[in-house]
Formats: C-alpha cells, sequence, structure tokens
C-alpha cells in the first residue's frame, strides 16, 4: 500500500509538472487589433519562443467589458488596445496590473507608457499615430490650418468639421492641448472650435476627409492611417477624394503634431506574467515594430526605426516633429477635458 501510495505521489507530482510546463507555454492575449498582417508576427513569435498564443478579437469596449464580468477568474495575460484614452480608462477601472522590463524601458519613449511607479508601468505604446489637419486649398491657405489653436480663429467660422468630440482619438488630443494652453484657455479654444464648425460633429475619421473633398467641409482632423488607407483604396472615389484635399502635420514650429498608440497591458490576473513580459518586449523588436506599424499604416514606437511605406510619405508623414507631452499625463486630463466639452456644447 505504501508503494502504491507513493507511486500515486509521484505520478501527481508528474502531472502538476508538466501541468505547469504547459501553462508556461502559453499567452492569453485579448486583442483590439484586427489585421491579417499581425498574423505573421504572431506567428513569429510562436516559433521563435515556443509560447503559444491563445487570442480573443473583440472592440476595446468588448474587451473591457468581458474583463470586468470575468475578475479574477479571468485567463487573460496581455490587453491590446487602441488609443491611449482607452487604455488610461481600463487603467483607470483597475483591469491592469504593474510591470518592470528594462529592455521596454531602452526601446519605448517614457512618454509613450503610462505614468512610472515604483512598482512600474501598466502599459505601453507599441505603434503611433499621428492626428492631423486636412484642408480644402481651394478654401483655405495651409498657413490658417499650420496649428491645432488655429482651428478656433475666426477665419475659419463655418469650415470645421470633426467627429464626436468625446471620441477617444479627440478627447486624446483636446485633452493634450488643455495640457499645453492650460484649463482656461483650454475651455475657450474648445469653445472657438464649436464656433467654426460646419456642421454638428457625425461620422468617422473617414467621413470628415471626403466631407472637406466634397466640399461641406473647410477643415477636418484625422488619424494618418485613414489617409494612408484611401491614398491606396483600390476605389476611384476615395482616391479622387484624396486629390482635392491637402495634409498639414501641424505645430512644426511649436510643441509638434499629436501622437497616440496602439499599446498593450498586462492583465489585472495574468497568470503567465513572464509571458507576458517577454511577448511584450518582442512587439519592441524591429520585426514585430514593421508589422506591428504597417498592418495599420501606423508609425513605429521603439526608437530609432523607421517604416518603408509609400502612402505615409506621400503625405508627407516620415520625417515629422512630434509632440513630446507624456501621454500618462495626458489621460489624467481626459475627465476634465470632458466636463469642458459639455460645458461649450462640444458634441
Amino acid at each position: 500500500m505504501k508503494k502504491l501510495a507513493s507511486l500515486t505521489l509521484i505520478l501527481a507530482a508528474s502531472a502538476a509538472a508538466l501541468n505547469a510546463q504547459a501553462q508556461d507555454k502559453v499567452l492569453n492575449l485579448y486583442s483590439a487589433r484586427h489585421y491579417q498582417t499581425d498574423e505573421a508576427m504572431y506567428d513569429n513569435f510562436t516559433k521563435t519562443t515556443g509560447i503559444k498564443i491563445n487570442r480573443v478579437d473583440a472592440d476595446d469596449a468588448g474587451i473591457v467589458a468581458r474583463l470586468r464580468a470575468e475578475g479574477a477568474a479571468s485567463p487573460a495575460d496581455v490587453i491590446l488596445l487602441v488609443d491611449a484614452a482607452r487604455m488610461a480608462s481600463a487603467d483607470s477601472q483597475g483591469l491592469f496590473q504593474p510591470f518592470k522590463s528594462a529592455k521596454l524601458d531602452a526601446a519605448i519613449p517614457a512618454n509613450l507608457r503610462a505614468d512610472a511607479t515604483k512598482d512600474g508601468v501598466t502599459w505601453t505604446g507599441f505603434s503611433t499615430r499621428a492626428r492631423v489637419i486636412v484642408y480644402d486649398p481651394l478654401r483655405v491657405k495651409a498657413a490658417d490650418v499650420a496649428t491645432y489653436e488655429q482651428l478656433a480663429d475666426p477665419k475659419l467660422k463655418g469650415l470645421v468639421c470633426t467627429r464626436s468630440g468625446s471620441h477617444p482619438y479627440n478627447l486624446s488630443l483636446f485633452s493634450t492641448v488643455v495640457e499645453r494652453l492650460g484649463d482656461a484657455k483650454g475651455e475657450a479654444w474648445l469653445k472657438g472650435v464649436v464656433d467654426n464648425m460646419a456642421r454638428a460633429p457625425k461620422g468617422g475619421d473617414t467621413d470628415q476627409i471626403k466631407a472637406v473633398a466634397s466640399g461641406e467641409c473647410g477643415v477636418a482632423l484625422t488619424n494618418t492611417y485613414y489617409l494612408a488607407r484611401l491614398i491606396k483604396s483600390d476605389k476611384p472615389d476615395e482616391r479622387s477624394a484624396m486629390e482635392k484635399v491637402r495634409v498639414v502635420f501641424p505645430n512644426q514650429g511649436t510643441s509638434g503634431t499629436h501622437v497616440n498608440i496602439a499599446g498593450a497591458a498586462m492583465a489585472k490576473h495574468a497568470k503567465n506574467r513572464d509571458n507576458a513580459i517577454v511577448f511584450m518586449e518582442y512587439l519592441a523588436s524591429p520585426f514585430a515594430q514593421d508589422y506591428f506599424a504597417n498592418g495599420n499604416n501606423e508609425f513605429p514606437a521603439a526608437k530609432g526605426l523607421k517604416i518603408a511605406n509609400p502612402a505615409i510619405t506621400a503625405m508627407g508623414g516620415d520625417n515629422f516633429k512630434a509632440e513630446q507631452i507624456p501621454l500618462g499625463v495626458v489621460a489624467k486630463n481626459m475627465t476634465k477635458v470632458q466636463q469642458m466639452m459639455d460645458r461649450v456644447g462640444y458634441k
């Protein structure tokens, strides 16, 4: 009986060891990115490390809702979201945990990460996109839209179009402007933008570009990757729209153009912490940065890296001055800025 009991214990221990070993080779990823080019990046990670990726795809809101519903039972290790506003919102709900990585500290600029604490950071960017101004050259001069501040100039009255001010893309930009100008001037600027609108905010970034091309608007805001998509489009009407608009990377003579991120975080209840860090370090590698950025016509976040993307080059975005205000600082302004928008009637 003693031998049988000993054998049972040995088998149980072996099973536990094998189970632990199996877990060591797994990463559970919740991703809001849906680009076919990312598949090759994930496959290469598994081939290189032996770590299998189990992926759940959903939009940002769906991922956040799932994490909240799963609570401590969530299997998620790494979360991929789009936009610093969304990262900050999920972080404020306690869905992430801090982590440390010397490799990431060296590769990713500090302004593209959450504020650092003694325990590390809770999220970090891995690709960036610029929020630029498009304008109708028949109605607007480039010099009149050289800065974000000029969007509130009465000279542009009846010409400005945007998507909802509360959309994360705009909320991140506006929070940055308020950080630079201060609360009073920032709110006055938002009021000026509202006063200059050609119509109530609606649609997405592509709709703003097309509205400028059609003459409905004279000026609009968009992320660069929407422009790149239209430049690369096989639809004649979309290519035609791009021929009718011009692009400005704002504030090149001052603070630089606002950039936002697609980024990653370690889930609050991650079971495979070591694998999560290995994966995020991999995302900062030159190989992954190329896939991560080109999959959505973005820019690498890692220092010193460039991508060869003809559409980005065509819009003049392969060498621009980017704003350096930390996105972690900007994230803290978002609730305040939303209240400002409510007061000035920015829908």
